[in-house]
This record gives structure tokens, sequence and C-alpha cells, in this order.
């Protein structure tokens, strides 16, 4: 067997251009240096005036972090992968004999970014960039809110009801090892899907209701483009209408629609939209023990057309990127769905500038 030299490397690279590196049209059409102000700033490395090994560059760890997103990869698998995929090699800038950062480092600069809650930050970078590029919030917006799963917690009947009043259960107060893996913020909640046919073709009166554990993702897209401009996170349990009024909606659309499910509908939210100059689209509730109306179920189709886009930016961010929270606290699950939201953006903005590209 020959010894791999350059031309060998460049011919594989060109290989995988040719089949299409969905990371090297990331290079291409975004700019990660944007980025860099915002991660200086929160990072605040030091100077090396004292020494010691310099840090790896915020950019190249924060493309880290893209690929991480993108491919639903554990700290130890994102490791490996970046010393074994040209793919990565290239996307990072780095070259067969540079270093890599380990699982550690990873996980020490996310951790850094948490704590410091960037991620709202360089979500709102990459929106400005958006703007730049022409793509501003047009004809109002959507909201809706998905439940993301996270690792089940086996507590006791005692332990969940301290947990739901905000206390913490007497036995983990001095077991720290114990506190550092019990996820003290994330809900159970009951997930409801329509029942489906039986094998003699007839169909359950009553939807499944099935047991759900994590977090919820709450997001309001613009209607024209379909990028996300507001985001919250929240435990599974939370309600999603009171969202609404808790900053998800998008003052610089430049349409005041706005459509939601009937989650999203209450007395509330509509004086609340009305007050601010917002047009509710939001869809009427059927009347209780009544047959809803005909006016009403004709309005309620009209909108679903247009609501039901938001379902494809969900759809693709499982789908695609496998969006799951695998760390512990809702400081952690807020930057994993953060970066969930900015590479599904990321993603849009690559597919609406190949379309423009082919027109």
């Amino acid at each position: 067997m020959k010894q791999p030299g350059f031309f060998d490397v460049e011919e594989r690279l060109a290989r995988l251009s040719g089949l299409g590196d969905q990371l090297e049209a990331f290079s291409r059409t975004v700019d990660f240096e944007v980025f860099r102000p915002d991660l200086e700033l929160v990072l605040a490395y030091s100077d090396g005036s004292k020494g010691g090994r310099p840090p790896f560059d915020p950019v190249l760890m924060f493309k880290i972090l893209v690929i991480q997103t993108l491919n639903n990869l554990s700290d130890e698998r994102t490791e490996y992968l970046i010393n074994n995929r040209l793919s990565f090699m290239r996307f990072l800038g780095l070259g067969l004999s540079d270093r890599v950062p380990d699982a550690k480092t990873v996980w020490l600069f996310r951790e850094r970014l948490t704590q410091a809650g960037a991620i709202e930050r360089l979500f709102d970078r990459f929106d400005a960039t958006l703007r730049n590029a022409g793509y501003l919030p047009m004809s109002g917006q959507i909201l809706d809110a998905t439940l993301v799963a996270a690792p089940k917690q086996r507590n006791t009947n005692a332990e969940k009801a301290d947990l739901r009043a905000g206390r913490i259960p007497e036995d983990w107060q001095d077991k720290p090892a114990k506190m550092s893996h019990k996820d003290r913020h994330a809900r159970w909640t009951l997930k409801f899907t329509k029942a489906k046919r039986q094998d003699d073709g007839t169909i359950p009166s009553s939807d499944l209701a099935i047991p759900f554990f994590g977090y919820k993702s709450h997001v309001s897209i613009d209607r024209k483009f379909r990028f996300i401009r507001k985001w919250k996170t929240t435990d599974a349990a939370a309600s999603d209408g009171a969202r609404l009024r808790e900053g998800l909606l998008d003052k610089t659309n430049t349409a005041s629609s706005v459509w939601a499910d009937t989650a999203y509908r209450s007395k509330a939210n509509e004086d609340f939209m009305d007050k601010e100059g917002f047009v509710s689209k939001v869809h009427r509730k059927k009347p209780h023990l009544k047959p809803m109306p005909r006016h009403i179920q004709k309005s309620n189709a009209g909108k679903s057309v247009i609501r039901s886009r938001v379902e494809h930016v969900f759809a693709d961010q499982k789908s695609q990127t496998g969006l799951f929270i695998r760390t512990v606290g809702i400081t952690r699950a807020t930057m994993r769905i953060g970066l969930a939201n900015i590479v599904y953006n990321m993603r849009r903005f690559l597919f609406l500038e190949r379309l423009n590209a082919s027109a």
C-alpha cells in the first residue's frame, strides 16, 4: 500500500465536493466570522501573557457545535469523527497534522457559553445576518410548540411533589453527585396523538395519551421565509398559550397577522394581541358538547393551510438533526434548543440561497 500524499487528500476532498458535502456549502454561504465578536466577549479569554497553551479559536469551536447539532453527536463521538472525517476537518480548517479539540474541551467550551447565556446573543447575531441578506420577517408570523425528549428520571412520588413545588428533595441535598444527575426542571406531560384505524376498519372514539418527559420548544416563524425569529424553552408541562405574551411575538414583522392553533386561543391572548397591534388568526375552539359551527369549521380549515407550515420546522429539526436533550437542567436544554434553532436557520438560508441562484 502506497503512502498517502497531499494530492491524494485533495483528490478525495474534490470527490466529496462532487458528492454534495453539506458542510462545504455551509462554509461557502454562512460567514461564521460574524459570531467572533460575541464569542470573544462572552468567553473573555486571557491575553496569553501568563503563558500556558493558548485556547482553540472560538469560531472553530463554535463550528464544532454546529457539526454536533447537525449530526446529533455526543462530545466523544464528535472528537472521533473530527479525527476520522476529511469533510469535518475541511469545514473546521484543520489539516491532518493539526491538533484536534478533545471531548472535554468541547464540553468546557459549550458549558462556558451556556453559563454565560450566550445562545440568545448568537441567535440574534445570525438573525441580523439574515435581515442584512434581505430576508426580513414578512407576511405575518406563525406560533407553535413541540415536545423535546430528555432522559427519563426515576423519582419517587414524594420527590416529584417536591420538584413541582420548587423544592430540592431532602434526600438529595447532601448528595452532590446524585444532584448533578437529576434533572429538576424537565417535567412529565401527556402527548396526545390521533388514534389509528383498527384492523376491522373502525377508528377508536378517543385519541391516545402518551406519557412524555422532557422540555418544550416554543417558536415563532415568519410566514414568508419560514425562519425562526423568536423562541423560548420551557419544561414539557408548560402551557403553550401563555408563552405568546412572553416575548414570542415578533414586532418587526411587516404584517400584523398571527396564526396559531387552539392552544393559543384565550381572552388574555386576544386582548394582548389587540393592544399590541396584532391581528389574530388563531384557531377557534369547538363549543363544549356542541357541534362545530360550519362557518368556524371552514375558517379554521383556511387558517390550517398557513399554520401547518410551522410543523415543517419541527419535522426538519427532529428528522434531520435528531433533536434530543442529553444534558441536565433547563439552562443546558435552552443551549441545545437554541443551537438547533440556529442550525435550522442556517440550513433554511442555504436552501433559499440555492433556490435564488437557480432562478
